[in-house]
């Protein structure tokens, strides 16, 4: 998708990074962040967060031009975490917004009925949290007079642990990714939402389209099907987060290759390698890495 920037107040917008490149202990464990402008934009479109409170990591790759794409990963990380904040903690201060989700049945997360109600009931937040990021950003859009889809969007990808002890909930809309490396193997647990792979699984090999055709993304539409799963925490397991900076340049092997040497007091060097590999192996895209290792 192609959007255009909005009108209204895009130049007063200065790029900040959302968290600190410093290791943040969750209850699952450490998660450290990074994202790097790399060599060819004129600016950083991604962004990532990471709320120990809230058990929340995630990343966000926004579009639409210079300044619409700063404030749209922006946006949509901190729109996500204020509504977890406000559903789950009523002593955070944080006003539960007036917003109605479409409905939602959790069990079809959970095919083999493994989980407890309580995982259920989380994952309907998650759902709901997700579809109030995406109305209020398509409502920026309509407001601006750009909800055709011409208007800002993102991706939004990431893990939330609802409490200590439970399983992790994945929330996934666009083509930034989630991995798990696991016993020396890396895994892609999200399916990129664009027309390439659509393609590819249907089982297309020539005149394929480009990559970067996304297929839905926060922001441009009213409605958004977001990818909801549950993953089991296992001691070890690293998950690795990342816009299609990372991967789109970089080959699995060569992601997996660094990830062999990730220890918890070792990611930031980790998120400094997957980045400079990315460069060096040609990205012209921002670069964004979150690493998370349980315990």
């Amino acid at each position: 998708m192609a959007y255009a920037s909005p009108s209204s107040g895009a130049a007063l917008y200065f790029w900040k990074q959302l968290s600190p490149s410093t290791p943040h202990r969750l209850a699952a464990g450490t998660a450290f962040g990074m994202t790097d402008t790399g060599t060819v934009r004129p600016s950083n479109e991604d962004n990532f967060l990471i709320d120990a409170g809230l058990g929340l990591v995630a990343v966000a790759d926004g579009m639409g031009g210079h300044e619409s794409g700063e404030i749209a990963s922006a946006e949509a990380l901190t729109s996500l975490a204020h509504y977890l904040r406000a559903a789950t903690d009523p002593d955070s201060g944080a006003l539960a917004p007036n917003f109605r989700a479409s409905p939602f049945d959790p069990e079809s997360t959970d095919p083999d009925a493994i989980w407890g109600e309580e995982t259920l009931a989380s994952m309907v937040t998650l759902h709901e949290a997700v579809e109030f990021v995406n109305q209020r950003m398509y409502q920026t859009n309509l407001a601006a007079r750009r909800g055709d889809g011409g208007g800002m969007g993102t991706t939004l990808t990431g893990v939330w642990q609802a409490e200590p002890g439970a399983p992790l909930l994945v929330f996934h809309v666009g083509d930034s990714r989630l991995y798990l490396y696991r016993a020396g193997e890396l895994t892609q647990l999200t399916r990129d939402h664009t027309m390439y792979q659509d393609a590819v699984d249907a089982g297309a090999t020539e005149n394929l389209p480009p990559r970067n055709l996304l297929l839905q993304a926060i922001g441009p539409s009213g409605d958004v099907l977001p990818e909801l799963h549950i993953q089991a925490v296992q001691p070890g397991d690293l998950y690795l987060l990342c816009s299609d900076g990372l991967y789109g340049a970089t080959a699995d092997e060569r992601i997996a290759a660094v990830l062999a040497d990730a220890r918890p007091g070792q990611l930031g060097d980790c998120c400094k390698e997957l980045i400079a590999t990315a460069l060096h192996d040609g990205s012209r895209d921002n670069v964004t890495v979150v690493l998370f290792h349980c315990d």
